[in-house]
């Protein structure tokens, strides 16, 4: 019996690569082993940055927090210092959305733990 040749697998194959990097520059959508390439990079690239967004997020929150703090006479490390004495729990998360929204409610919550720190 003869050798069979995978030119089906292949040709599906390449189709599937091929049509992932549709929209990448140049050969990197066009010629199979450079769209493999694009490809491969590319997924690598998701896996890693799905990781980093959570680190991101949080340092934006951060931030947030910070300017919202220091325009009510605080410090962040004060502020989170002054919650977690006062025993409120609220994710950087959503104190930093309160931050951006509702300066008033951010203000009583920057008193709260401004009156939980202790007097240095």
């Amino acid at each position: 019996m003869p050798r069979s040749s995978p030119r089906v697998a292949a040709h599906q194959r390449h189709k599937k690569v091929l049509k992932f990097t549709k929209g990448q520059y140049g050969s990197r959508s066009k010629l199979f082993r450079r769209a493999n390439e694009a490809m491969l990079k590319s997924l690598f690239y998701a896996f890693r940055d799905r990781r980093n967004r959570k680190r991101d997020f949080r340092r934006l929150w951060i931030t947030r927090i910070n300017a919202a703090a220091r325009l009510n006479g605080l410090t962040y490390s004060k502020l989170i210092h002054g919650l977690k004495v006062a025993n409120v729990q609220v994710d950087r998360k959503v104190l930093a959305d309160i931050a951006a929204r509702d300066a008033v409610t951010f203000g009583k919550i920057a008193e709260l733990a401004k009156s939980h720190l202790s007097p240095a």
